[in-house]
């Protein structure tokens, strides 16, 4: 096999493997949800039991304020993800109606619309009234251009809201756990400085891992997640003592 051969069968290889590798922008409205969930269940319940904590010195209280915010917070986190997909796909239907009226009323405004999209994309000439006599054919493609090149929409499902609901409420309720968990185990004092270790070291996790995952500077982006929980405890601590018993 000469050194030809080789370079093709490599080439190749490598083809394939880009190829059938897992997109990660596939994965990144997922890896969303699971973030969303997970740093607002630590965050909030980090505020809640740090002031708890610093009002009473009562472990039960502290764990009982702290296991009402957990589950509270994934079944909240959970249906307002689920009410949001469902209210982004009902404004996507009305706009889609509202497209289809527009080309049914003003179609040579529609049709200009089209052009200029694609003017804007380096179209010019007879390929662009190729493009936009090809578009304009049929309105269903019409409107679904319109309505992901003009506005920027794209159609969700009851299905994925459901998917959304359950990966935000679960991301929630496990995040919600890690600054509830010293309280289990230590006395409150030392259960303070114990769950801001861990829920600080899990957020910076969170951050860093976000960015190495899709864009950005895992430095920053964790340094950025473990200021907002800082800041949310001393939050919580502060009206705590303002009730200190």
């Amino acid at each position: 096999m000469n050194i030809e051969s080789l370079s093709i069968k490599s080439v190749g290889h490598e083809a394939h493997h880009y190829h059938s590798r897992h997109d990660p922008h596939k994965q990144a409205s997922g890896l969303s949800n699971i973030i969303l969930g997970g740093q607002d269940g630590l965050v909030n319940v980090l505020g809640v039991i740090l002031g708890v904590a610093a009002a009473t010195q009562d472990a039960r209280i502290v764990l009982a304020a702290g296991m009402a915010a957990t589950f509270a917070e994934s079944v909240a986190m959970g249906a307002v993800a689920f009410t949001s997909t469902v209210a982004d796909q009902e404004f996507y239907e009305s706009e889609r109606e509202r497209e289809h009226r527009h080309i049914e009323n003003v179609p040579h405004l529609e049709t200009e619309e089209i052009r200029e999209i694609y003017r804007k994309k380096g179209f010019e000439g007879e390929l662009l009234e190729r493009i936009v006599a090809k578009i304009t054919e049929d309105k269903d493609v019409w409107v679904n251009v319109m309505l992901a090149e003009e506005h920027q929409l794209a159609p969700t499902t009851r299905g994925q809201a459901m998917k959304a609901s359950i990966i935000v409420g679960l991301s929630a309720l496990v995040g919600s756990l890690v600054p509830l968990l010293p309280f289990f185990f230590l006395p409150v004092v030392s259960g303070i400085w114990t769950s801001l270790f861990v829920s600080g070291l899990a957020l910076f996790g969170f951050g860093a891992y976000k960015a190495k995952r899709t864009v950005g500077h895992p430095m920053r982006s964790g340094m950025e997640l473990f200021f907002i929980g800082m800041a949310s405890a001393a939050a919580g601590y502060g009206v705590g003592l303002l009730f200190k018993v």
